[in-house]
């Protein structure tokens, strides 16, 4: 039987050690890992050390980690510790034996400069949310979602952001004829669409846009080992375009809730997803958007997902949303304006208070590398806040060199399948044929007619291609983008990866159809 003492406070099952307190050491707990979490504190308080240190525990256990790199730091996940004397005396002050370790990772960028693309088509995306990204007003997103109706009752794929430009032009010249059915809908208004899309793409967008679209599932992978992989999102350059970086996290929260079944409560997290610098998610964001922030973030847990939001001051983050985030590391704040104080003792009540100290008080008395922990216990009731001195993590605390990232990179294995873009047929193929003629007029439909049992008509209302998505698992089961039993991770031809593209994206597209009516409210579907 073994002692307290020979116990490892490292390797407890079921845990991850977030630190060492005044009366014990602080956990984790994997099996309220999907409750969602909040870290916050001033700038270089310690954040994204404490960032790093939990998605290193979640690997450790088997649960994959999706983290965006805000500041090139988080890398060093990938890299081996290198015994630092702060890092060796932190852990000694811990009681722990410090242990250099290197962690499964994947680099992801949507510019596909430092990781592996990641592309989205804009149907996938839906009118609420590209609504967002355009910082639309309501009449402007009334008119977009008209347009994106338009272009599902014709089946016109709207994949990326030329698609999308030929569909506006088309409503711009059918204008009168499409007002009789659909409502006003003004060429001015769809000028005004079209020239923040070119701000969009100015900021790079367009290489986010397209194929081949990401794989939600390739997100939940483990190596061999059985250690979850860790992915991280170049994030230094999209952060320029803040609101690029919130709509697209939040587009990938969408397509988890969309595409993976309901598991309730599991004994450790399926994916753990930290977003950080949070602000800019709630900034400045209209009500329908934080409303469908609020459902997704309490309805995705019970398909196994946790969030943690990662920012400053934890008044960034609305009360609805505050209210749903049970493990809760909080470094020190510093109280210089009203504002500041007032955050202070928002931080302080959300706590379940400790006699033995004034939690606001210790708030601004936190040294780098302290906290104040309250994680949820037994039952899934939150814990005492304890002040709280936070484990070393194993890995490099600090940037990589690019050689080194370059042969993590060259090491994936998604080495080639979405860094080639696909630019296949879709609306505006589709609208510059009829325009040149090229079509039939019998075989072109019209602003409110019936489509013609074309690929992307099938595409829109199901038909053979709606069959092959419910054969390849529909949204609510297995992904329909796996590949099939005995391929493995098996690389695809050029011409494999053609086809294969082409027939997921109108399984998406049969699956998104079905999902957004029946989520509408939630992630922004394809009518209003």
């Amino acid at each position: 039987m073994p002692t307290a003492q020979s116990i490892d406070p490292t390797n407890v099952p079921g845990k991850i050690l977030v630190g060492k307190s005044d009366r014990s050491y602080e956990y984790l707990t994997l099996g309220f890992g999907n409750r969602h979490g909040l870290v916050t504190g001033a700038t270089g308080t310690g954040k994204t050390v404490t960032l790093q240190l939990l998605a290193e525990g979640f690997s450790n256990a088997g649960t994959p980690v999706f983290a965006a790199d805000v500041k090139g730091d988080l890398v060093g996940i990938s890299m081996p510790g290198d015994s630092k004397p702060a890092l060796s005396k932190r852990a000694q002050d811990i009681g722990i034996t410090y242990a250099p370790d290197r962690f499964p990772v994947v680099f992801w960028d949507v510019f596909g400069e430092q990781g592996h693309s990641i592309r989205a088509t804009i149907s996938e995306m839906g009118p609420l949310l590209v609504a967002q990204l355009l910082e639309l007003n309501d009449t402007q997103e009334g008119v977009l979602n008209i347009v994106f109706r338009i272009a599902d009752e014709q089946g016109l794929l709207i994949l990326d952001l030329k698609d999308l430009r030929a569909v506006l032009q088309y409503a711009a010249d059918n204008a009168s004829s499409l007002t009789t059915k659909y409502g006003n809908v003004a060429p001015a208004t769809i000028g005004t669409i079209q020239r923040r899309l070119l701000v969009l793409e100015n900021q790079g967008a367009d290489k986010f846009f397209g194929e081949p679209a990401l794989e939600i599932t390739d997100f939940l992978k483990t190596d061999r080992d059985g250690r979850g992989i860790v992915n991280v999102l170049a994030a230094d350059k999209l952060m320029r375009s803040p609101r690029l970086y919130a709509t697209f996290l939040l587009w990938l929260l969408s397509e988890l809730f969309e595409q993976l079944p309901e598991i309730g409560d599991p004994e450790k997290p399926k994916l753990v997803f930290f977003f950080d610098e949070a602000h800019l998610l709630f900034n400045d964001a209209p009500k329908e958007l934080l409303t469908a922030i609020e459902q997704v973030v309490r309805l995705v847990r019970s398909k196994g997902v946790g969030v943690y939001f990662v920012t400053q001051n934890p008044l960034d983050v609305p009360e609805t949303v505050l209210g749903q985030l049970g493990n809760r590391v909080q470094h020190a704040l510093r109280a210089f304006t009203p504002r500041d104080q007032k955050a202070v003792k928002a931080a302080a009540e959300t706590f379940r208070q400790n006699p033995a100290f004034d939690t606001a008080k210790v708030i601004m008395e936190l040294g780098v590398g302290e906290a104040l922990v309250s994680m949820l216990e037994e039952k899934g009731t939150p814990g005492m806040v304890a002040r709280t001195l936070i484990a070393p993590p194993s890995s490099r605390v600090g940037p990589i060199t690019p050689d080194e990232r370059q042969n993590v990179i060259g090491a994936s294995a998604f080495r080639g399948k979405y860094d080639t873009a696909i630019d296949r047929e879709s609306a505006f193929e589709v609208l510059r044929d009829r325009a040149s003629g090229r079509m039939s007029q019998a075989g072109a439909p019209t602003a409110g007619a019936g489509t013609t049992p074309t690929e992307e008509s099938t595409a829109g209302s199901g038909g053979l291609l709606g069959q092959i998505g419910g054969m390849l698992g529909g949204v609510f089961g297995s992904s329909p983008n796996q590949p099939p039993s005995g391929r493995g991770r098996q690389r695809m031809s050029t011409s494999e990866l053609v086809v294969r593209s082409a027939v997921q994206s109108a399984a998406r597209s049969v699956g998104t159809q079905i999902t957004r009516a029946v989520l509408r409210g939630i992630l922004g579907g394809m009518t209003r």
